[in-house]
């Protein structure tokens, strides 16, 4: 149900903006966040955001490069990643949390979407 895209191969430097849709329309009311996983290691806390989209939270590594927004009218949530860099690499996922917020602790989303693609080369 929920489905990310806007995935692909760029250069360092470049920017893409993902998209997580909830084609059930239900996750208005609950936090959501974007994972990344590369090869060879562990899913990592990338963003998140919660039900209203008035707080934000990023990974160190990512702070002030993505930004994390939401359309509640749309079932979307967005991340915008400008000044990409090739350690960026890896599959995007995104997830709706168990309750309104949003942090960084994988057990607390309850569902998973399938990852979109993101290759930065140098």
């Amino acid at each position: 149900q929920l489905q990310a895209s806007g995935g692909g191969s760029v250069q360092a430097g470049d920017s893409l903006r993902l998209s997580c849709v909830d084609s059930r329309r239900t996750f208005s009311n609950n936090g959501v966040g974007w994972f990344r996983q590369a090869p060879g290691k562990e899913r990592e806390f990338v963003a998140s955001i919660n039900w209203r989209g008035g707080s934000t939270y990023y990974q160190d590594s990512v702070q002030g490069r993505f930004t994390i927004s939401r359309d509640n009218a749309k079932s979307t949530v967005y991340l915008q990643m400008n000044s990409l860099k090739p350690e960026d690499t890896a599959v995007y996922l995104c997830a709706v949390s168990r309750s309104p917020y949003a942090g960084r602790d994988l057990t607390n989303y309850q569902y998973w979407g399938q990852g979109t693609l993101v290759t930065v080369s140098s």
